[in-house]
């Protein structure tokens, strides 16, 4: 007894020592940090779509863009850091919106688990500096998680944090509680907002009735939901209020003939989607709609492409990205072989392939006709997308599906910051705004490749190192 005392009081002391000191930890990880940071000869992307403009100087203070301007200042200020950044570019740090904390476990039915060591750690290396969790399975630990990082105990991104996942009956996982009708959908609504969620997420076997409910709890209370439908179809949703639709054309069920209300038709769904003509009057009334009624989407294109054949046999990026080696290294062996598994079983389906393009050709119709489209990873599926590194493969294959470079830093950035009511601070590089930046070498307004090479990563003004904080979590990534 008195030597399990002494291990316990040991954990104990060496615990509230970390959590006493923990600028010790944070300092390792910093690289530029100074009352003035003056950044030199850099390109910038402000993230509104704007052309890229070369050799400027950006002025931090307070954790805010204090000036910005074409020529170095010629007396730094006092007590200022001058960080010469000739040869890179300076973006909005990415706003990641169905950016979740938790990873696939395998199993049947399928396991999932917080990943609240790596992922805070993964998201701010790779320039993702504000997320929304985009449905929890863990919530009291990614509301305390948020709580440290706002607090300078944990290194991390700002988080918003969306409740417990609002299912109806017939959920594929057992993390997911299953709904029994509209008034437990509002009781959960208020729960967990009281608890300090941000936003709701509807999910695929959900009904009319139990979504209806949801949509009025949350927006009694100035908040949002938005949905990973099947049950609905896109324009029901709209019609019952809900703000923000996951995943874009692949998740909409409205198109299969003979659909039953508040049932999720299952594998008719991509079926018939093969068969779409996204010219056909039913299409264009379903972005018109959405546009009408304000629902943005998020994109999520990284996750469909983890579970297809190769779009492109050698990828956009630096590394091949379906088998992206620095991917690898951050996965637990056990993680990286379920995934290179299922790779290795992924079917050579050109019909997928090509519906994946559709998809692509979807979302550019919808901001083609004005709709709101924001960008995220989804870190589920079979396992190849991890946090921070499928952000920068989305802003890629945003490019792949035609949009510009700038469009697509834009939809990364700015956009997500926009939906969440965040554009006057975050989002974009101006003048009063938060120091939420990404510093990559090369420029990705030509190269959108060159997105990858994340050097330094400021969030509120303080320069984190990249590859530091990507060292601290190898082989963590499926563990912990």
């Amino acid at each position: 007894m008195r030597i399990t005392t002494a291990i316990l009081l040991l954990f104990g002391v060496a615990a509230g020592a970390i959590a006493q000191n923990p600028a010790a930890e944070r300092q390792q990880f910093i690289r530029v940090e100074a009352p003035v940071v003056v950044l030199t000869h850099v390109r910038i992307i402000d993230g509104t779509g704007a052309p890229a403009r070369d050799d400027q100087t950006i002025v931090i203070a307070d954790g805010k863009i204090q000036s910005i301007g074409a020529s170095s200042p010629p007396n730094p200020p006092v007590n200022s850091q001058t960080v010469d950044l000739q040869g890179c570019t300076v973006l909005p740090g990415l706003v990641g919106m169905h950016d979740h904390m938790f990873f696939p476990q395998g199993g049947s039915p399928p396991i999932y688990s917080d990943m609240g060591v790596s992922f805070p750690r993964l998201y701010l290396a790779l320039g993702v500096t504000t997320i929304r969790t985009t449905g929890s399975i863990a919530p009291f630990t990614d509301l305390e998680i948020k709580r440290l990082i706002d607090t300078g105990r944990m290194i991390g991104p700002k988080m918003h944090i969306t409740a417990p996942y609002l299912e109806g009956r017939g959920s594929f996982t057992p993390v997911m509680h299953e709904l029994t009708g509209a008034e437990d959908a509002r009781r959960m609504v208020n729960f967990w907002a009281d608890e300090g969620a941000t936003s709701f997420k509807a999910y695929m076997n959900i009904t009319r009735a139990e979504l209806r409910a949801a949509v009025e709890e949350a927006h009694k209370r100035g908040l949002k939901v938005t949905g990973h439908l099947c049950s609905i179809g896109f324009r029901e949703a709209a019609d019952l209020g809900i703000d923000n639709l996951e995943h874009g054309l692949l998740a909409d069920s409205e198109f299969v003939p003979n659909k039953q209300p508040d049932q999720c038709p299952g594998g008719a769904v991509n079926a018939n989607l093969r068969q779409l003509d996204l010219n056909s009057p039913a299409v264009r009334d379903t972005i018109s709609t959405l546009v009408a009624k304000n629902v943005a989407i998020t994109s999520t294109l990284p996750v469909f492409e983890a579970g297809s054949a190769p779009l492109a046999q050698t990828g956009i990026g630096a590394a091949p990205a379906l088998l992206n080696p620095r991917v690898l290294n951050v996965m637990s062996t056990d993680a990286r072989v379920r995934y290179l598994t299922a790779r290795a079983r992924v079917s050579s389906d050109s019909g997928f392939v090509a519906l994946f393009r559709k998809a692509m050709d979807f979302e550019r119709a919808f901001v083609n006709a004005g709709g709101l489209l924001i960008a995220g990873l989804d870190p589920t599926g079979n396992g190849g997308i991890v946090a921070g590194f499928g952000d920068l493969r989305e802003v890629e294959l945003l490019v792949e599906a035609g949009f510009t470079p700038l469009e697509a830093i834009k939809i990364a950035t700015f956009n997500g910051a926009k939906f969440l009511g965040e554009d006057a601070r975050i989002g974009s590089i101006a003048v009063g705004k938060q120091a939420d930046l990404m510093v990559v070498r090369g420029n990705p307004a030509v190269n959108i490749g060159e997105i990858e090479k994340v050097e330094i990563v400021f969030k509120d003004g303080v320069g984190y190192d990249s590859e530091k904080l990507i060292q601290s979590v190898q082989g963590l990534v499926g563990i912990r």
